[in-house]
């Protein structure tokens, strides 16, 4: 093989992965399944897309070896391929909210909107744990919750907080988190929680990045 065709098919190959990723449906559902297998439905819900265009999506990432499919008796689930998507995609994230100045000012411009502009770090939290009255809150789907969640966090799901607030102490601080830093089911929560008048933060990290970091969950 000539030095040329090696180059040629080599990153040829690694053109098929950023050529997956190169799409923003693509990318959220990498955010999405980060927090574990869902099957196409339950993908094309939470995306707002149509089911055959998910299957599309998701048949792309497959190509790209980003995915993998599980069947499991008359379903077929989506998972990511490996943890180095995971370290892939966070690296992403991060480089866009660092280095892309419009993502900053929509980022600030929404939680802004939704008074959760206040946010913890996974060190801040950590310490919080060990000398402050903290309430740990998972506002993610019941099912994401059961398939691994921070350790020691409590599950109401967001679209449940509402009705059960009371079953949060008042005088506790409260730390909801979600599935990252563009789930927005955590500015939801702070929105709720501080008109409910709590004490209330966002983890800036999710799920996720929490077990990518090597701190305790519950899987």
């Amino acid at each position: 093989m000539e030095k040329r065709e090696f180059k040629d098919k080599v990153f040829t190959e690694l053109a098929r992965v950023t050529g997956a990723l190169g799409n923003p449906r693509r990318l959220e559902i990498i955010d999405l399944l980060a927090n574990g297998e869902k099957t196409v439905e339950k993908i094309a819900n939470a995306t707002g897309i149509s089911i055959a265009n998910a299957s599309q999506h998701l048949q792309v990432l497959k190509t790209g070896n980003l995915v993998e499919v599980k069947r499991q008796a008359n379903y077929i689930y989506y998972r990511l391929a490996s943890v180095e998507v995971l370290q892939i995609w966070t690296l992403l994230r991060d480089f866009g909210t660092s280095r892309i100045a419009e993502i900053e000012r929509v980022v600030r411009e929404f939680r802004t909107e939704k008074n959760s502009l206040q946010s913890v770090t996974a060190s801040e939290l950590l310490s919080k744990i060990q000398i402050e009255n903290v309430i740990l809150l998972d506002v993610r789907p019941q099912e994401e919750y059961e398939a691994g969640h921070i350790d020691g966090a409590v599950c109401i799901p967001i679209e449940q907080l509402t009705e059960r607030l009371s079953e949060l102490p008042l005088n506790m601080e409260v730390i909801a988190y979600c599935r990252g830093p563009f789930c927005v089911f955590a500015d939801e929560a702070i929105q709720i929680l501080r008109n409910g008048n709590y004490s209330a933060s966002r983890l800036e990290e999710g799920f996720a990045d929490w077990k990518l970091m090597g701190l305790p969950v519950n899987a």
